[in-house]
């Protein structure tokens, strides 16, 4: 081996795994701008959500259940899980379509949505789209 020498380097890159759906996804802290691949396919948590939600808002608005605490006694769930789904109602409606067609980041899970979700459009749209 004339003159041929092998070097060993290590390459570090920060990322951290994390289960969505049944399955491990790579997360890599900061994409430098780069924009986040959509979900190939509908988030099923996320759909099967926004389909309770709007069940609930349609037994509400029809005068089945008179409260929140009175649809929460009749579904038998807690009230408080129970109103944070029901926020979901409150989506901007291209929020809700692109979950419905699967385009949402691979990174947006239920809990996103369910904690802290301002009611105004414009900044639903600013906090999920960085």
């Amino acid at each position: 081996m004339s003159g041929v020498s092998i070097d060993t380097f290590t390459v570090r890159v920060p990322l951290k795994l994390k289960r969505h759906g049944g399955r491990k996804l790579v997360i890599v802290p900061d994409r430098g701008g780069i924009p986040e691949r959509p979900s190939a396919r509908p988030d099923d948590t996320l759909l099967k959500a926004l389909a309770r939600a709007h069940r609930w808002k349609r037994m509400l608005e029809s005068g089945q259940v008179a409260s929140l605490n009175e649809l929460a006694e009749a579904e038998k769930i807690n009230p408080s899980y129970l109103s944070r789904i029901y926020r979901l109602t409150l989506l901007a409606p291209d929020i809700v379509e692109t979950i419905l067609d699967g385009r949402q980041p691979r990174t947006l899970q239920l809990a996103n949505l369910m904690d802290d979700m301002p009611v105004e459009w414009e900044q639903q749209r600013g906090l999920l789209n960085g």
